[in-house]
């Protein structure tokens, strides 16, 4: 078994403490977090701790934390023949600042504690400094997941922003159109079969292929009729949105 320690309570620590558990071929020898009531749930199935000089030694550090955290934490792992890596989809391996080795198990998902998720059809990015280590990634990654693919920094990172787009723009998205169904006393229920089928289209179709919509028909009268219906702020995402469709599919207004 390889030995783990997982340093996080948020929500990306949460799911992959809890898939972990089940591999056959991890052991979480302890969680971290600075709020020891997050992992309180852990402490029968694993030793937890608060305090970062009391990290227990493992084969391989995973640190589940914001961003701006992943530095500052990776230069508390003192064990020098371990493996420390981070799970974010934009932060370079420069940053992890332990003096072991270093490398990236990044699930590409949107996670909350709230929903569950199929780790099984997450694809799950791994990167690190040599071969060996990135065979360890990939044996950890193949316990939980189908899809386990080896990449770059430099792809990780476009992956990353691609993602930002499909993922927490589009949810944004939702938000908006939320707002106007609730401020003309409309539930956001109508929509749903909407935004599902227009998920599943890509499944098929490029989404180039699947654009659909006033804008790329080039219907100025509808468009106008919309603008009119909309505040300031969601005019100037509605223009930017279709100006950019129409930029796309050839057309101008």
């Amino acid at each position: 078994m390889i030995k783990v320690v997982i340093i996080g309570g948020g929500n990306v620590a949460f799911h992959l403490t809890n898939q972990l558990l089940k591999s056959n071929v991890v052991s979480i020898v302890q969680v971290y977090n600075r709020s020891i009531e997050k992992i309180n749930y852990l402490k029968s199935k694993t030793s937890i701790t608060n305090n970062l000089n009391q990290l227990l030694k493992a084969e391989v550090y995973i640190i589940a934390v914001s961003d701006n955290s992943i530095s500052e934490v990776s230069s508390n792992i003192k064990n020098p023949n371990s493996l420390v890596v981070h799970t974010s989809g934009s932060v370079s391996l420069k940053d992890l600042t332990n003096l072991s080795r270093k490398g990236v198990f990044y699930p590409i998902q949107t996670f909350s504690k709230e929903k569950k998720v199929n780790f099984s059809k997450i694809p799950i990015c791994i990167e690190a400094t040599n071969e060996k280590d990135t065979l360890l990634l990939e044996i950890i990654a193949k316990s939980i997941s189908n899809y386990c693919i080896r990449i770059n920094e430099e792809q990780r990172k476009n992956i990353h922003v691609a993602a930002v787009f499909v993922n927490n723009f589009v949810n944004h998205l939702y938000h908006i159109g939320n707002e106007i169904c609730t401020k003309n006393n409309i539930s956001f229920e109508i929509l749903k079969p909407l935004i599902i089928e227009t998920a599943s289209k890509i499944n098929t179709l490029t989404p180039f292929e699947a654009q659909t919509g006033p804008a790329i028909r080039n219907d100025t009268k509808t468009i106008e009729k919309h603008t009119v219906l909309l505040n300031k702020n969601q005019q100037e995402i509605y223009t930017l949105l279709t100006n950019s469709i129409l930029q796309f599919h050839g057309k101008k207004l």
